[in-house]
C-alpha cells in the first residue's frame, strides 16, 4: 500500500515508493493544465524525488514562474483542485499571509499545500507546491540538490542518515526537523 501524506507537524520516514513519482507526474500535469504558460517549468523536487532514500511521504513540486501576481490570480481555480494558498515568503524569511504589495515587498516564494488538513476532511498534508521565480537561485537549488543526490549515492545516503537521526529527535516537530537539514542542503548546493 502506497503512503502519501503525514499529519501536520509530524515527521516520519518511509522507504522510497515509486508511487510518489507517479503522483508527482499526475500533480505536475494538473498544475500545467491550470497554469498554462504562466508556469515556465514544473518539477518534482525534495526527498520523494530522490529514488534511493527514505523520505516523508509528502510530494514537493517546484513551479518556476516569471510573475507571482499572475500565479495568485489562479488561487480560486487552484483551491477548487485542492491546492490551498498558504503564504508568500520574502527575502528576510518573513511569511506574508495577507495581500501582497509587490511594489513594496520582494517575494522569494509562494507556498501552496494539499491534503485533508486544508479542506477539513482529515489531518494529513500530502503535497507542497513551491512557486519561485524562473531562473532564480531558489529554482536552481531545488534542481541542483535533487540531481546531485540522484547522481551521487554516497551523498544521498549521508542525507538519509541525517534525516533518520533528525526524525528520531524531532518526530513531533517538523519545523525543527526541516531547519536542521539546512546546513547539509546549503553545503550540497554550494558545491555545484
Amino acid at each position: 500500500m502506497s503512503i502519501i501524506g503525514l499529519e501536520r507537524g509530524k515527521t516520519a520516514l518511509y522507504e522510497h515508493d515509486f508511487a510518489w513519482n507517479k503522483e508527482a507526474e499526475r500533480t505536475i500535469g494538473e498544475l500545467k493544465s491550470i497554469f498554462g504558460n504562466t508556469a515556465k517549468e514544473i518539477e518534482h523536487v525534495g526527498s520523494t524525488a530522490i529514488n534511493t532514500i527514505k523520505a516523508k511521504p509528502i510530494i514537493d513540486i517546484a513551479v518556476a514562474a516569471t510573475d507571482f501576481a499572475s500565479v495568485l490570480r489562479y488561487n480560486t481555480e487552484l483551491e477548487a483542485h485542492g491546492f490551498y494558498y498558504r503564504y508568500a515568503t520574502d527575502y528576510a524569511d518573513n511569511n506574508i499571509s495577507g495581500a501582497i504589495d509587490f511594489n513594496a515587498t520582494d517575494i522569494r516564494r509562494l507556498l501552496y499545500a494539499c491534503g485533508g488538513y486544508y479542506d477539513g476532511s482529515n489531518k494529513l498534508q500530502t503535497h507542497f507546491i513551491h512557486v519561485v521565480k524562473t531562473d532564480s537561485i531558489e529554482w536552481r537549488n531545488y534542481i541542483k540538490f535533487r540531481d546531485y543526490l540522484n547522481a551521487n549515492p554516497q551523498a544521498a545516503k549521508e542525507y538519509e542518515n541525517l534525516k533518520i537521526k533528525l526524525c528520531c529527535e524531532y518526530a513531533d516537530n517538523r519545523y525543527i526537523y526541516t531547519a536542521r537539514k539546512h546546513e547539509f542542503i546549503a553545503r550540497i548546493v554550494s558545491k555545484n
